[in-house]
């Protein structure tokens, strides 16, 4: 595997210099994170932030991500003109040698949760969800009350959207997926970049809003939509973690073998009822997800890609972005590490 780490860009308060003093950490995960929603990303603006990684002595591993239109998710008409700004942005990609494209199919909302700083018991703080604080969550006046969102929606365009949405089924949906990747993977094929979807955070339903990247049926018949080997999976411990129901090992050792993992997010969580789980440390023994038999299924598989320990703790009276402290995930990159290196070594 490629231990790799989420980089916000050069407002992130946690430097390059810091990422690479982890040990063994040679990825970076990063995006332009100021491009308008649907528009394209030159090769210049790309190149500039990949000069700045590779400055550092890392290497530019996974854009995370392109945002989709919601236009194209809704099937509107100018869903072609930005399908081929999406495309123009893959294209700078491939021209960059920028292999992996971590990309979700969310409509109107990408991961969510009711509580950023949910306690735990050592005095840690973690992100969090409850489906029944959700339910209370009033979206009249905007997404003021919802945890993260408070800027991203006003009162109108957000009912606009949620009313252009009602005539969107979860099978409409898949068709919407299936005319993008249809017309993005060939591109994303010929640039030698993989395309990697992400499974939705949390994987049902929210607000109403169809979800359909969900479960082992949704992502095989998700690679099957356009069979290519650049139509893959980023595989999301913690996202489809939270339903009880995903035999994660079995999941991981499926695609793996298919080959359609091109990136792993890796992280735990702990389920405390129906549709409830909070965040925690990355350690198997913290929560409900058994990362050592993710793992083992994944180097079984022979997957080789970038892998990140996705959201942590704040711990040590970090402050900042809720999940993205540099404490914690560097304990986690580190605990990853040593599982793989425990794997590699067992079968020598």
């Amino acid at each position: 595997m490629i231990p790799s780490f989420r980089w916000f860009g050069p407002t992130d308060p946690i430097p390059l210099a810091y990422i690479r003093q982890i040990p063994g950490v040679r990825g970076v995960v990063s995006a332009l994170y100021d491009v308008p929603v649907g528009d394209p990303w030159r090769r210049e603006r790309l190149g500039t932030l990949k000069g700045q990684i590779e400055d550092a002595e890392l290497c530019f591993a996974v854009v995370e991500s392109i945002p989709v239109h919601e236009d194209i998710k809704l099937g509107r008409p100018a869903r072609d003109r930005l399908i081929e700004h999406y495309c123009t942005s893959v294209r700078s990609m491939g021209e960059l040698g920028v292999p992996v494209l971590c990309y979700n199919f969310m409509p109107v909302f990408d991961w969510t949760r009711t509580d950023l700083a949910h306690r735990l018991p050592d005095g840690s703080t973690a992100l969090a969800y409850d489906d029944r604080a959700l339910a209370a969550i009033d979206l009249s006046r905007g997404t003021g009350e919802l945890p993260g969102w408070a800027a991203a929606y006003g009162a109108g365009e957000l009912q606009a959207l949620l009313a252009a949405y009602r005539a969107v089924d979860a099978e409409r949906l898949w068709d919407n997926l299936a005319y993008f990747l249809e017309r993005v993977v060939p591109v994303a094929d010929q640039a030698g970049v993989r395309m990697a979807i992400h499974p939705d955070d949390p994987p049902w339903p929210i607000f109403g809003l169809p979800r359909i990247i969900t479960n082992a049926a949704a992502l095989e018949r998700l690679v099957a939509l356009v069979d290519s080997p650049a139509n893959g999976v980023t595989f999301c411990t913690g996202s489809l973690g939270a339903s009880p129901e995903n035999d994660l090992p079995a999941m991981a050792r499926r695609l793996g073998d298919l080959g359609r993992i091109h990136f792993a997010h890796c992280r735990n969580i702990r389920i405390t009822g129906p549709r409830r789980f909070h965040e925690t440390a990355h350690p198997s023994a913290s929560g409900s997800v058994d990362l050592l038999q993710v793992l083992r299924a994944l180097r079984d598989a022979g997957f080789a890609g970038p892998v990140r320990p996705d959201h942590g703790r704040m711990i040590w009276g970090e402050t900042g972005r809720p999940g993205y402290g540099l404490y914690d995930r560097a304990l986690g990159v580190m605990y990853l590490q040593g599982l793989w290196e425990a794997l590699e070594r067992s079968e020598r």
